[in-house]
C-alpha cells in the first residue's frame, strides 16, 4: 500500500476505496472544500458574521471566521472516528535538515522578490503596519500561528491528505494540485483576486511540502513565515480590506 497517500505518522489504510467509498469522499470533499467557502463568503459579506473577536484580544483580527468552525468540527469528528489516524503520531514527525534548508531557501528567494516588489512599486505600503500600528502588529505576529495557521494546516494538509489521499492512489502530483487550488479557492471570502492567486500558489508549495515530508510542523512553520512576511511588508491589505465587516 505504499502508493496510497496517507497523512504523516498515521496508520496505512488496509485497502483501497470501493467505488462507493470513492464517490462518497468526493461528495464530502465537494461539500467541505467547495460549498463551505461559498457559504462562508455569504455569511461574512451578506450576514456580516464576524471574526472570533470575542475569544481573542480586541483589534487582533485573526482571520478565523465563525463560519469556518463547522468545517473544522466535521473534520475533527471524521478523524476522531477514524482508527487509521493518530494525532500524536501526526504531531510527532519533525523536520529533517534538507527540508528545513528548502523552506529557508524558497522563503528567501520568493519572499525576497515579494519584498522587493512592494518596496519598489508600493513604497508607501512597506512596513506600514508595524510602523503605524505596532501593538496590533505584535498581537497578530503572536496570534496568527495559533489561531489561524494551525487550524488551516490541520484541515487542509493533515485532514485532507489523510481523508482523501486514497482517492488519488499513486498520483501524488494530482493531490498536490487539487489541494493547492482548493486552498486558494477557500480565500474567496477575502474578496481579492490577489489573495486567491497568492494563496493558491502558497497552497501548492505547502501541499508539495506535506506530500514530501508528511510533517505538520514543516507546513506549520512554512505557512507561518509567509503569513508574517505578508503582514510585515504591506500585503496584508489584500487579505483583510476585502472583507466588509473587518
Amino acid at each position: 500500500m505504499a502508493d496510497v497517500i496517507k497523512a504523516g505518522g498515521t496508520v496505512a489504510s488496509p485497502e483501497r476505496l470501493s467505488p462507493f467509498g470513492w464517490t462518497w469522499r468526493l461528495a464530502e470533499m465537494a461539500l467541505l472544500f467547495g460549498l463551505a467557502p461559498l457559504v462562508m463568503m455569504w455569511l461574512v459579506h451578506g450576514e456580516r458574521i464576524p471574526l472570533l473577536s470575542d475569544y481573542i484580544p480586541a483589534g487582533t483580527k485573526i482571520p478565523i471566521f465563525v463560519a469556518l468552525l463547522p468545517v473544522l468540527f466535521i473534520a475533527a469528528f471524521l478523524l476522531l472516528i477514524d482508527p487509521t489516524f493518530r494525532l500524536r503520531d501526526e504531531l510527532r514527525r519533525g523536520i529533517r535538515w534538507r527540508n528545513a534548508l528548502s523552506i529557508v531557501l524558497i522563503f528567501l528567494v520568493m519572499g525576497g522578490a515579494a519584498t522587493w516588489w512592494v518596496k519598489s512599486y508600493h513604497p508607501a505600503w512597506f512596513l506600514e503596519f508595524p510602523a503605524n500600528r505596532p501593538d496590533t502588529y505584535m498581537r497578530i505576529m503572536i496570534g496568527y500561528p495559533v489561531f489561524s495557521v494551525a487550524a488551516q494546516e490541520l484541515l487542509y494538509r493533515s485532514f485532507f491528505f489523510h481523508r482523501y489521499g486514497p482517492m488519488f492512489g499513486s498520483q501524488v502530483w494530482l493531490i498536490v494540485i487539487v489541494n493547492g487550488l482548493l486552498f486558494g479557492y477557500a480565500h474567496i471570502v477575502m474578496g481579492s483576486p490577489f489573495a486567491i492567486a497568492a494563496t493558491a500558489l502558497g497552497g501548492l508549495i505547502l501541499a508539495a511540502r506535506y506530500a514530501v515530508t508528511r510533517s505538520f510542523w514543516a507546513v506549520f512553520i512554512e505557512h507561518t513565515l509567509w503569513g508574517w512576511l505578508i503582514f510585515t511588508i504591506g500585503l496584508g491589505r489584500y487579505f483583510f480590506t476585502g472583507v466588509s465587516n473587518l
